[in-house]
């Protein structure tokens, strides 16, 4: 049985247990099944709400106080905000729900049933019912019906502790309930008959929530705190059961989830702590959802989502409402390894900068668009959310735990603050918020100043956790507005009177003295400030104190001094003397050192009380026992029972045995200390919290007061046990005004009232009390309780947010007695409309007054410090001026009495030392400048390389001579590095050779090899044998044939190659069956992308081709390649400026050259008849910019003159950024060419005047000739000066054409440069689709490498296999080739034939042969032994023993049988062998194949994997370049046209947008226009060549059929021809080469030799036969004659014999001999028979084997001789004794 299972089971139990105790369902489990609750059962709801807890017998009335308001809101609560109809909503506060009606505001109540709180509600889908989750002990779930609000149903057992969170299903028949720990029980409710229909533990963590799934009957889904689990509700053999799939996350971090919702499929979309959406599948996260550029879809955490008419709607921390495409998220899947999703909402709304929503309810009917929305900072909004921008804040509350709260002193007013940076001012007799004022820091406690301090009561004191002290004035703005003169509707308004900062830490306590005078406040900074109270609050100053300030109380009036008690929260209280308003304090600080201050310590004596306890019980048991000891031994005496003190003795050893004392325990740290307050003058009372709770404990200062603080150890004189405190602090302590009730904030979230006497300061009367859960038992501590001054009313203000208001008389009561409806507000200070605002200190940062004022002490000393500089340096200066005057008046003086400047000095070890410590400054200011040195030369390094170094060729400018004409060069940077390699890398892969193309046609198989040797090698091999060896040689004639053979031989091998060759060439040729023309495939191809029902690239399904393809190193490619046509062309147009203004700079000279000649001709003219000297033109700095960077000494020693002069006159250079010195230097360097003109014009004037008076000496010749030369000079001055002029004139005529040239450039050049910024916003595009591309590219091309190399292993298992068939072929062959040996060495008819088939087929275990072979003989010997054990083995299991036919005897086939060929048993034996190793070797080979297939389907099986990966990859692909494609076509291109180039009108107009207009280049619509009529007349072309074609393709077939039929019919006539000629079909090739043989032609030769030497070798012996034969004759004659003479002796001797025997006859004796001559003769005669039976059998075996032509003809079993012996003895046997043919 599984956990699940126990746990059903203890569930069961348990409400068998519950249903017994109810009287409705009683009786056991069968009955439980049965029993019904009707739907018109009620509970009451009296009886079930949980009441005030009071002490028994105390008389303390039950409604000591009445709930009368709920000022709180707990927004941090999950899921605290849910609709009940269209104007009322419920939510959680503390131990009630609050009902609040959204219009008027008014609020109903429901209070717990435990008391210990309410944990989660849930409204049915139906708004008629309410499930009220609570929390305590054993916690029940109460279901209420709306809107009677009665108890409707009681769920019992669902968890230990706490409920989390609940759920009703789509229909409202179930309820899911969620419980906190320490059992996180997961339950599922038929609510309606109370029952527990499953339950399974959730998690091991803390769960938010559980709700069902909308779609899918029987799932859940729950979530928590880093996990997430899905749940089902699935029918098992046992039952129903919930089986729950815990989340998976992954890589994702692991994260919190608050929010999630079931989509319709089954998918969960979750939120994260990060801010984006998970979705999840099966467990799993298929996806993370963000934003595009991987924003997250919220700046923090997701708390809920809604599906709402199609759409998803995200509840997000930041304030947000976000709706999404639940389509598209449902789709969702990630593209890269990244894991994410990127997608923008379709919709969203923020609702306000400090809003963090953390629920949201939609409103009733659930077609209304209006949502109510839970802010956790404090907050309910109304929203109209089809995004229409409605908001509006309902409510408005604190947001967190309320740290401050107290009441005036005149009125029913309140005011809390808290750490969201708010103090509000409420109403609770009216029960309304009057007024809020919101500042930058949380508040951290607030006072309320008493009628002392403010007449009005209308000032408030709040501290804040930056330290600040802030005094806020409360007063009511209709009156202040009425005398403004203007209207206001506010009841209430807070004005800051002023602000201080008094401390570094947050401020805990504020209080004021009791006679109004000095204010303290306290703070976690270890100090207590002290103010004078008026209109301004000063400083007084302030005391240090041990730790962290907890409270502060002053003494009462009845105390005879005024004293401060502080608390401090590690346990230390401080009494300290209040100090007077006017002490001053001394030095730069506030601190008052000089008050008298008490120290005492708390060290804990809980443990010693609990000692005494046991003690003091532990002595009234034995006081108890004695006492009954007592009177058991006088019973026993009166019976007069004989050792009854021995027994009773020993009973008492016996009990003796005691446990030991509970020890002494001081806990560390120290327990905190909650509150205090006096008790008398030095005495004080204390409650603790930690270990020492339980008790309230009485203190009082110790005299000795020397002991340091830190160190001391004060213990309490008294304490008072406080009832179940032990685990629950007294927080906070407050008295009423009379001082007869004390109330205590619990830590559980209680408040206790304990009646008590006004003047019992020691607390004698605190016996009973009444108590009351009202705030969160869990975390609403009370940390704040007040009554009202008036003790009509008592406010209680928690750590859960909530703020409760109760009445302590009945409301009728209350109404009567108060006759008010709303409380006063103060009145407004006169002239408070006139003042300024007081100055807020807003900086965290700000300065404290104690830091202020030695901030202000440390400045004034810094100020005294460079006063007294000033004054030394100011006597320097006279010092300095006196000495100058001196040096004066001693150079004044004549030389001889003028004193030396060395006489001056003193002495010249200062001056050595003065000049010494100026090297070591000037050395440490360099040193410390070296790095500031260093940065500013990089600096310089780095502008020069940015700005003048990549700088190719900076801007010049040529003007014309005449015209004002001007053309400038480009300014042109380097190409970059990167820009270069690009460049550099695509011209490279351009002039690469063209990438190679797979060849059409089929390449021609290779031949298979074979096995065996062909007879055409062996001839070959043999005859290069035969000619290696010269054992035998031809004859002449012989040689010159075999030659003559040979080369017609090897001519015919060559035709035969080459007819093979031209085969082979023709089939390589031949194109496959599906080959297809790559000029028709191109073609194909072209028609495909150029033809058919095409997309626009605007098309949502445009499918971008393979080549059109971009990514962004092919937009860089092309940016780049754009950059360096512009930088050619922009260079080539320079080069051609910088020529032009070189030919300028010639020219120029040129002139200078010329008007030197016009200088010299005019010379020699007379003045009149001279021309003007045209203006040489002069180079402008723009002609020659890079002037400007030369300098040479002279420049640089001028430049400081200039400099030195400017200082002097008082000018600064730095003005105009030095400007006026290169202007002087400019035009000092252009005044000498100035002056060289006026030279040169003065020049001429005096060649004037001294022509002049020549002329009028020269004679008339000379006149003459001077007219001659005049005239020449006339000419060359005409002529140079018309030079000069054309010069002039093509020059500016070459730069008007070289600047038309420049403008059409420009116009290239701006065309160009907005192509550079479509591609470079094109890249930038592309670059946000890189990453995912790149990750996209690798995978698939790691899925086609991955394919690629799968189809590799699979090819080459492929040819394994088919090498291995090759290989089974071979043995199969081998195996038959053992076989058939084995049968031919039978032979036939023997009679071992069936054993030795046997022991042939035999199968035997054998031991593989070792790699090795450097075994031992030791280790060979035992091989063989276990291949004999194996082989006795085998024979024993495998095979039966043969029985000898004729004697029956086993035969044993590991020994040769009797009379079996023992070379035949041998040769078995051997082809056994050979046989079982061609098995092993097919066994193995077998199994290589069969190895080699289960690899091959295991690659098929992955190739289809990788297959559908990789289309997966490129459908992927193809959606980014379809995305990518979308994204560039909104990219916009300039395209710059004129008006006629616009043909796109509409009414006759052109229309004012062009939007919708297409724009195409008119070469490229001439070219489709002129395209349809080609393609229309390639039409008819195609159809004409395809009938063409058809006709071709069906006479080529009925030729191929002929040609067929023709092949076949010469095959045939070739076989037959075969058959006629060879008898057989033979292959023709080798017949042909088998003429060239040597090795066979010298074989015969030797053959021929040999036969002739045989042929005389056999005359020879035929010679010697016949003389043999003839001796023979002669002998055979003369025997014969002996024969015949023999025989007649022998017949003489027959007759002799046959005489004698008949004598003998006669005679017995005779007689007996002969019956034992013939008894032996007859036995003689039996074994010759036999011996003749075994030679006709041995001679029947030869016959029978030599009958076979493979037969091996064996040699007898015994010797020759032997049997000739016995032929013969047999056959003169039977020739000399004719019985023997009776007995044979």
């Amino acid at each position: 049985m599984d956990a699940s299972e126990k746990l059903d089971d203890e569930v069961t139990a348990q409400e068998q247990t519950n249903v017994k105790g109810n009287e409705e369902c009683d009786g056991n489990p069968e009955e439980e099944q049965k029993c019904f609750i009707p739907d018109d059962m009620y509970y009451n709801y009296e009886e079930l709400c949980s009441r005030p807890f009071i002490t028994a017998d105390s008389n303390i009335p039950p409604n000591l106080l009445h709930l009368s308001h709920s000022f709180g809101y707990d927004c941090g609560r999950r899921g605290n905000l849910q609709l009940l109809d269209e104007h009322t909503l419920a939510f959680i506060a503390g131990n009630l729900l609050i009902l609040l009606d959204v219009h008027t505001k008014e609020q109903r109540y429901i209070r717990s049933s435990s008391g210990g709180g309410i944990g989660a509600i849930m409204t049915h889908p139906s708004k008629q019912h309410l499930a009220v989750a609570e929390k305590g002990h054993q916690p029940n779930i109460i279901i209420y019906e709306y809107p009677s609000l009665r108890p409707y149903r009681i769920l019992r057992g669902g968890t230990g502790r706490t409920y989390s969170f609940v759920d009703f299903n789509r229909d409202g028949s179930l309820l899911a309930s969620v419980g906190g720990p320490p059992d996180y029980m997961l339950t599922i409710w038929d609510w309606k008959q109370e029952q527990v229909t499953l339950c399974n533990k959730a998690f091991s963590q803390e769960i938010y929530r559980v709700t069902f799934s909308p779609d899918c009957v029987g799932q859940l889904t729950t979530s928590g705190a880093g996990h997430i689990r899905f749940w089902k509700m699935a029918s098992t053999f046992t039952g129903l059961k919930l089986q729950g799939l815990l989340g998976r996350f992954g890589k994702t971090t692991v994260t919190d989830i608050e929010g999630y919702v079931e989509l319709p499929d089954g998918k969960v979309v979750s939120g994260s702590e990060c801010g984006n959406m998970l979705l999840w599948e099966g467990g799993l996260i298929k996806v993370e959802i963000c934003r595009k550029g991987q924003r997250t879809c919220h700046a923090g955490t997701i708390h809920q989502f809604n599906v709402d008419e199609g759409e998803l709607m995200t509840i997000g921390s930041d304030g947000a409402v976000r709706s999404w495409n639940l389509e598209i998220i449902d789709a969702a899947d990630a593209v890269d390894d990244t894991g994410l999703f990127e997608i923008e909402p379709v919709n969203e709304i923020l609702i306000g900068r400090n809003v963090s929503l953390f629920s949201m309810v939609k409103s009733y009917p659930p077609e209304t668009s209006i949502w109510f929305a839970q802010d956790s900072n404090g907050g309910i909004w109304k929203l109209d959310l089809p995004f229409s921008n409605i908001t509006h804040c309902l409510f408005s509350f604190h947001s967190g735990a309320i740290h401050g709260l107290d009441v005036s002193g005149n009125s029913h007013l309140m005011a809390t603050t808290a750490l969201d940076s708010s103090v509000r001012v409420f109403d609770f007799l009216s029960k309304k918020e009057l007024t809020v004022s919101r500042f930058k820091q949380g508040g951290t406690t607030l006072t309320w100043a008493s009628d002392m301090v403010n007449s009005g009561g209308s000032l408030l004191v709040v501290g804040f956790s930056d330290g600040v002290v802030r005094l806020l004035e409360l007063f009511n703005p209709q009156s202040l507005y009425a005398v403004a003169g203007r209207s206001h509707t506010e009841d209430a308004e807070l004005r800051l009177r002023q602000a201080l900062k008094p401390h570094n830490a947050s401020v805990t306590a504020i209080a004021f003295e009791r006679t109004g005078k000095i204010m303290a406040t306290g703070s976690a900074d270890c100090t207590v400030f002290f103010f004078t109270v008026g209109e301004k609050y000063n400083p007084v100053g302030f005391v240090t104190v041990p730790g962290s300030v907890q409270g502060l109380q002053w003494s009462p009036q009845s105390h005879e001094e005024s004293t401060l008690l502080i608390f401090c929260q590690n346990g230390h209280v401080v009494e300290v003397q209040c100090p007077e308003a006017d002490h001053q304090t001394r030095g730069n600080t506030f601190q008052l050192s000089d008050l008298p201050t008490m120290h005492f310590c708390f060290s804990s004596i809980k443990s010693r009380i609990k000692r005494d306890a046991e003690i003091a019980l532990r002595q009234a048991r034995k006081e108890e026992k004695k006492k009954e000891r007592d009177e058991r031994l006088k019973k026993l005496k009166e019976q007069k029972s004989d050792d009854t003190e021995e027994r009773l003795q020993e009973e008492e050893e016996e009990e003796e045995e005691e446990d030991a004392l509970p020890p002494l325990y001081i806990p560390s740290p120290p327990s905190p200390l909650h509150c205090g307050f006096y008790s008398a003058p030095g005495s004080f009372w204390l409650s603790m919290g930690g270990y020492d709770s339980g008790y309230l404990y009485h203190c009082k200062f110790s005299e000795q007061q020397s002991q340091d603080a830190l160190e001391r150890n004060d213990e309490p004189f008294s304490f008072i046990p406080v009832e179940d405190t032990d685990h629950n602090s007294i927080l906070t302590i407050s008295f009423n005004s009379s001082r007869q009730l004390m109330f205590c904030g619990m830590e559980d979230g209680s408040i206790r009232v304990f009646p008590i006497q006004a003047s019992d300061h020691q607390l004698s009367s605190m016996q009973a009390y009444w108590a009351l859960s009202i705030h969160d038992n869990q975390y609403g501590s009370v940390r704040h309780i007040r009554c009202s001054y008036d003790d009509m009313f008592v406010l209680t203000a928690g750590e859960d947010g909530n703020i409760f208001s109760f009445s302590c008389l009945p409301e009728e009561e209350l109404q009567r007695a108060l006759q008010l409806k709303h409380a006063k507000v103060p009145s407004p200070r006169v002239g408070l409309e006139m003042e300024k605002a007081a100055p807020d200190i807003d900086d965290p940062s700000a300065y404290s007054i104690e830091t202020a004022k030695q901030k202000l002490e440390l400045d004034r000393m810094l100020q005294e410090a460079e006063q007294r500089k000033l004054e030394r340096r100011k006597r320097l200066v006279e010092l300095e001026s006196q000495f100058q005057g001196l040096l004066e008046q001693n150079q004044n003086l004549p030389e001889h009495i003028r004193l030396h400047r060395s006489e001056l000095e003193l002495d010249p070890r200062f001056h050595e030392e003065i000049e010494r410590q100026t090297e070591e400054r000037v050395m440490e200011v360099r040193r410390e400048l070296a790095w500031e040195e260093e940065r500013h030369r990089l600096g310089l390094n780095k502008l020069q390389t940015m700005f003048w170094e990549s700088v190719v060729q900076d801007t010049v400018t040529v003007y014309a001579f005449e015209s004002g004409h001007k053309i400038s060069t480009y300014r042109l940077l380097a190409l970059s590095f990167i820009q270069m390699h690009l460049h550099q890398r695509n011209r490279d892969a351009s002039r690469g050779g063209p990438v190679e193309q797979d060849h059409w046609w089929n390449k021609a198989e290779p031949a298979k090899q074979i096995s065996n040797i062909s007879l055409q090698d062996e001839l070959i091999s043999g005859q290069a044998g035969m000619m290696k060896s010269e054992s035998c040689k031809l004859a002449s004639r012989d040689a010159e044939k075999l030659r003559k053979a040979a080369e017609k031989a090897e001519k015919a091998r060559a035709r035969i190659e080459k007819r093979k060759k031209d085969w082979e060439e023709l089939y390589a040729s031949k194109p496959s069956e599906d080959y297809e023309d790559p000029k028709d495939v191109e073609a194909i191809r072209l028609a495909k992308e150029k033809m058919g029902d095409f997309k626009l690239k605007t098309a949502e399904d445009f499918t971008v081709p393979e080549h059109m393809r971009m990514n962004g190193e092919k937009k860089r490619v092309q940016l780049v390649e754009l950059e360096k046509k512009i930088y050619e062309k922009k260079s080539e147009m320079n080069a051609c400026v910088m020529a032009l203004r070189d030919s300028k700079v010639e020219i120029i000279a040129q002139l200078h050259s010329q008007v030197d000649q016009l200088q010299m001709i005019q010379q020699r003219l007379p003045p009149e008849k001279l021309r003007p000297l045209p203006s040489v033109p002069v180079l402008m700095p723009e002609e020659m910019p890079e002037r400007k960077h030369r300098y040479t000494r002279a420049t640089l020693e001028r430049f400081a003159t200039l400099r030195a002069k400017m200082v002097s006159t008082g000018l600064d250079e730095q003005q105009e950024d030095g400007r006026n010195i290169l202007n002087l230097l400019e035009q000092e360097t252009q005044d000498p060419e100035h002056g060289a003109q006026n030279t040169h014009m003065k020049d001429g004037g005096v060649v004037e005047t001294l022509s002049q008076r020549h002329e009028e000496e020269l004679t008339e010749l000379e006149r003459e000739v001077r007219e001659v030369e005049e005239i020449r000079n006339l000419h060359q001055q005409d002529t140079i000066l018309k030079q000069m002029e054309e010069t002039v004139w093509s020059f500016d005529a070459e730069l008007r054409i070289l600047r038309h040239e420049k403008q059409e450039l420009d116009v290239y050049m701006k065309l160009a440069d907005l192509r550079h910024v479509t591609l470079l916003e094109e890249l930038l595009l592309l670059k946000d689709f890189e990453n995912r591309e790149n990750i996209l590219q690798e995978r698939l091309t790691n899925y086609i490498q991955e394919e690629n190399e799968i189809a590799a292993k699979m090819r080459e298992y492929k040819h394994q296999m088919e090498v291995k068939k090759r290989e089974i072929h071979k043995l199969q062959g081998k195996e038959k080739t053992i076989a058939a040996a084995f049968q031919n060495s039978l032979g036939e008819n023997n009679k071992f034939e069936e054993f030795l088939t046997r022991v042939f087929k035999k199968k035997i275990k054998r031991v593989k042969k070792k790699e090795t072979s450097g075994s031992k003989g030791g280790n060979v010997e035992e091989d063989d032994d276990s291949d004999e054990d194996s082989d006795e083995e085998s024979d024993r299991d495998n095979d039966e023993d043969y029985d000898d036919s004729e004697t029956g005897a086993p035969l044993d086939d590991r020994v040769c049988p009797p009379d079996c060929n023992p070379e035949l048993f041998e040769n078995t034996l051997r082809l056994r062998e050979r046989r079982l190793d061609v098995e092993e070797q097919l066994q193995e080979e077998m199994k290589s194949i069969d190895s080699l297939k289960k690899e091959c389907d295991t690659l098929a099986k992955k190739e289809k994997i990788v297959q559908n990966n990789r289309k997966a990859a490129e459908g992927d692909m193809e959606l980014i370049n379809r995305e990518k494609q979308q994204k560039l076509n909104e990219v916009d291109v300039v395209v710059p046209l004129r008006l006629h180039q616009i043909e796109y009108v509409s009414s006759g107009r052109l229309p004012g947008k062009l939007d919708s207009a297409l724009v195409l280049n008119t070469d490229d619509l001439e070219r489709l226009q002129k395209r349809i009529k080609e393609l229309q007349q390639e039409k008819t072309e195609q159809r004409e060549l395809y009938k063409r074609a058809r006709h071709q393709h069906v006479q080529l077939r009925h030729d191929l059929k002929d040609m067929e039929a023709r092949i076949k019919e010469s095959e045939m006539r070739s076989e037959q021809q075969m058959l006629m000629k060879f008898g057989k079909l033979v292959d023709l090739e080798v017949l042909q080469t088998l003429s060239g043989n040597r090795k066979l032609e010298e074989m015969r030769q030797e053959i021929r030799e040999q036969e002739a030497k045989y042929i005389q070798e056999l005359k020879h012996w035929e010679a010697k036969v016949t003389e043999a034969r003839e001796a023979l004759t002669e002998i055979t004659r003369q025997n014969t004659e002996r024969l015949s003479k023999m025989h007649s002796l022998l017949s003489q001797k027959n007759i002799l014999d046959d005489q004698l025997n008949s004598r003998q006859r006669k005679t017995v004796s005779q007689i007996h001999g002969h019956h034992l001559a013939d008894k032996q003769e007859l036995q003689r005669l039996h074994q010759i028979v036999e011996g003749q039976a075994q030679d006709i059998e041995a001679l029947h075996d030869e016959i029978r084997s030599l009958s076979r032509k493979d037969s091996i003809v064996l040699p007898p079993l015994e010797p020759a001789l032997q049997k000739h012996s016995q032929h013969t003895h047999s056959s003169v046997l039977r020739k000399h004794n004719p019985s023997s043919k009776a007995v044979k």
